[in-house]
């Protein structure tokens, strides 16, 4: 596979959020706005490809063994480094994400990444999948805060779209309101794919 293939992959054959549904905790947890799916997305897409490039340099280095906490050092170290730049830097989107943050140790996007793709892959090809795999999940949660916080609030980016009038949808932004617009994503999803099949 060419590195154009492993990038543009994770937006949408193998998209994580729409296609291989994983990440699901902070997919539906964080995304009651787009400000906070392009906070998550980015901070899962620089652990994502800083963790696919050390896994990929070591996979000769690392035991079988001790293959997947191993995995998780590498992630949590990255984890760590995200979590204090943005408590710095963007404070008010870290205190808004919150306990997200640090759950992206154990995110399975990650992880799976790093067992079935960078651990048999050389450093470039990991690099590429885990670019396009983060991308394409920023992508699918910045899309989903759009819709929930559109419908929900009638606001994109914290800015009015439809007036004062807009009678909100409110459930939108509360848990339930994640999964009607998740199910409603990967429907349209489907049924391009299906058309495109045909």
């Amino acid at each position: 596979m060419t590195l154009q293939k492993e990038f543009f992959k994770g937006f949408w054959r193998e998209n994580p959020t729409f296609r291989l549904v994983l990440g699901m905790c902070p997919t539906l947890a964080v995304t009651t706005s787009a400000t906070n799916g392009i906070g998550m997305g980015l901070a899962t897409t620089f652990v994502l490809v800083c963790s696919n490039l050390f896994v990929s340099l070591l996979r000769h280095f690392i035991p079988s063994k001790v293959r997947i906490p191993a995995f998780i050092v590498i992630i949590a170290s990255f984890v760590t480094i995200v979590d204090l730049i943005m408590a710095g830097y963007f404070y008010s989107l870290h205190k808004a994400l919150g306990l997200y943050i640090p759950l992206i140790t154990v995110n399975c996007i990650i992880l799976g990444r790093a067992e079935a793709f960078a651990s048999k892959n050389s450093f470039l090809p990991s690099i590429a999948d885990g670019l396009g795999m983060g991308l394409g999940f920023t992508l699918s949660l910045t899309v989903l805060g759009t819709v929930r916080e559109l419908i929900g609030r009638g606001m994109i980016f914290g800015m009015p779209v439809f007036g004062p009038h807009y009678p909100a949808l409110l459930v939108f932004v509360l848990p339930p309101g994640a999964y009607l617009a998740l199910g409603l994503l990967i429907a349209i999803m489907n049924r391009i794919t299906l058309r495109e099949d045909t």
